[in-house]
């Protein structure tokens, strides 16, 4: 049975592709947007105040090196499919990147069916956020053989990027402060997540609908590859789960943020570090399809898969 969150984005798709005029105000869009990184933040700090920071260390390590590695992983392939040096390293850092949004459905999904998830998980996103995207600089600029880049200016927007700036920030509230410090805003910050992550379904169901004529554009290639790619990442994900010794429910948080891919701040950096690349087929392929597809089909399967893995390794 589908979330109902996710019946949220599907309304926003049907809505586009039957021409509506239904639309959200762009403030709105950036409120929630500001609100939902602030509260996953939030959430994992408080829950982060309870544990050893030294007992997380393995996870924050692993967690670096996975998404470091994916683009270099990807790049190889979607050369092959014939695209050129620059555009598939600037996709590829949007797969190495990581959507948050993906991550609160994987949640709501687990929590629906009773499955516990490691109560630091939001510390995860923060860590993966990054490497993706220098991963798929360095290799885009190998590519070019330019050393042009501000190195400077890349890091701030990377770093204190808006996506990054409010999840660590969230997390470092919330670890600094605890469960006590933060009650005052828990019926602000924690009790309607759920309720403002379905309004941010509906407006990216309207993006992704307004998207789906440029998959003609780009070809089944592109379509192929955002389809298969999140399955493969996945297996990374769950193995590099296994290995921290995470539960089931951790597992296949791994196994989702592994397979999704960034389309609030992989298309920002991408546009400063590399302006050479094709920002409509990166975003085409994160937002048009590998979003739609993670979270109608692909974080139930991830779990199912998570679910086998575990127990074949017992």
């Amino acid at each position: 049975m589908l979330d109902v969150v996710v019946l949220f984005f599907i309304l926003g798709v049907a809505a586009k592709c039957f021409k509506s005029d239904l639309r959200l105000p762009e403030a709105l869009y950036e409120t929630l947007s500001i609100y939902l990184l602030l509260a996953i933040g939030l959430k994992g700090g408080i829950e982060m105040s309870k544990q050893s920071l030294l007992d997380l260390a393995p996870q924050v390590a692993v967690c670096l090196a996975l998404g470091f590695a994916i683009p270099f992983v990807l790049v190889p392939v979607l050369r092959r499919l014939g695209l050129n040096a620059v555009d598939s390293a600037a996709l590829a850092a949007h797969y190495g990147s990581v959507s948050v949004v993906t991550f609160a459905v994987a949640n709501s999904f687990l929590q629906k069916r009773g499955v516990e998830v490691e109560s630091h998980a939001a510390l995860w996103v923060a860590l993966m956020e990054a490497p993706g995207l220098i991963a798929g600089i360095l290799l885009a600029r190998r590519g070019m053989q330019s050393d042009t880049l501000n190195w400077r200016e890349l890091a701030h927007d990377v770093f204190l990027g808006k996506s990054v700036l409010l999840l660590v920030g969230g997390l470092l509230i919330g670890a600094f402060m605890g469960e006590a410090g933060t009650a005052p805003i828990k019926n602000v910050f924690i009790d309607p997540f759920k309720g403002v992550l379905a309004l941010f379904l509906l407006e990216l169901g309207l993006v992704a609908g307004a998207r789906l004529g440029d998959l003609r554009q780009h070809g089944l290639k592109l379509v192929g590859f955002a389809l298969l790619a999140p399955v493969g990442l996945s297996v990374l994900g769950a193995l590099a789960g296994v290995v921290m010794g995470l539960s089931l429910g951790g597992v296949t948080v791994m196994a989702a943020l592994a397979a999704s891919a960034s389309y609030i701040a992989a298309p920002t950096a991408m546009r400063i570090a590399v302006p050479q690349a094709n920002a409509g087929l990166s975003i085409t392929a994160a937002l048009g399809v590998t979003f739609p597809f993670n979270i109608v089909v692909g974080i139930p399967l991830y779990f199912e898969m998570c679910q086998s893995l575990m127990r074949w390794m017992r």
